[in-house]
């Protein structure tokens, strides 16, 4: 006897996935940005001689989460792709190349703009404490805010059209 799996694609499944991990990704992107790294700023953490390697940890835990939450994305709209009618095929499509652009910008920060920015930040030298930002750490930081912009620009459409089409897809299932 042979047990053939029926498979049935769910839309509402998916872009309810697709929703939460873009509310839970955008939330924790602003977390970080406008909450935890001002404070840290702020109350002087940035000055001590530690921090980039315990930044360098942070991000990196952060940025490995961030790949997970963009391959949940891009899949999600993946199989949206193939499931939901015809009329959504041209927005689906938009939303997997933006899907792409984050997964895109995820590996970026994970595999080089943290690893340099850390590399940067690390002073090697015991008996000379730095005083000041080395060189090339403004680039970085600039590379790294506009890729942050363009993320939550992304991520932003993405939550937003998912959120908008979220109780029209339950009506297709019926």
């Amino acid at each position: 006897m042979t047990f053939i799996p029926k498979v049935q694609y769910n839309p509402s499944r998916w872009l309810t996935l697709v929703l939460m991990t873009m509310a839970l990704w955008v939330g924790g992107s602003l977390l970080l940005d406008v909450v935890i790294m001002p404070a840290m700023y702020l109350s002087g953490m940035m000055q001590e001689p530690s921090f980039a390697s315990t930044g360098g940890i942070v991000f990196t835990a952060f940025n490995h989460i961030e790949i997970l939450c963009a391959a949940l994305a891009l899949t999600g709209m993946m199989v949206l792709g193939m499931t939901l009618p015809e009329g959504f095929s041209h927005r689906i499509r938009t939303l997997t190349v933006l899907s792409s652009i984050l997964l895109a910008i995820a590996l970026l920060y994970t595999y080089s703009l943290t690893p340099q920015m850390t590399a940067l930040g690390v002073n090697l030298n015991l008996f000379n404490a730095v005083e000041s930002t080395p060189e090339g750490m403004n680039q970085l930081h600039f590379s790294y805010l506009s890729l942050e912009a363009l993320k939550l620009f992304a991520a932003g459409t993405i939550l937003a059209w998912c959120y908008h089409n979220h109780n029209y897809a339950g009506i297709i299932e019926q």
